[in-house]
């Protein structure tokens, strides 16, 4: 089965997607299936974030990580849909993250 790249949909492909892959994370959870639940939450998070504008995302600023509360993240840099920089958990490593999971630190 040959599938689209993420990158290659419409807006409406992956709006159609997501809402797919919810349903299966939704019965994934229902029925005890942890690492599948995993897996469809990762994909859900790529498909949003090619529907979000890596130019809103700023090199220097910091942002809250949806699911780790607390945690703030510093972006040293983008790559398409990709936030490159380190979270403030102590661990100094730099990591990318999909920019659907940062979100703007309220003030």
């Amino acid at each position: 089965m040959q599938t689209k790249r993420y990158s290659m949909m419409s807006e409406h492909e992956l709006r159609i997607e997501i809402s797919q892959l919810n349903d299966k994370a939704k019965k994934a959870e229902q029925l005890g299936m942890v690492n599948e639940f995993a897996v469809l939450e990762r994909k859900i998070h790529m498909a949003k974030a090619y529907l979000l504008d890596p130019n809103q995302f700023i090199k220097g600023e910091v942002y809250e990580i949806e699911g780790d509360p607390g945690v703030k993240f510093h972006i040293h840099y983008m790559n398409g849909i990709f936030a490159w920089g380190i979270r403030d958990n102590g661990q100094n490593t730099e990591e990318g993250i999909p920019i659907s999971l940062l979100k703007k630190q309220e003030a």
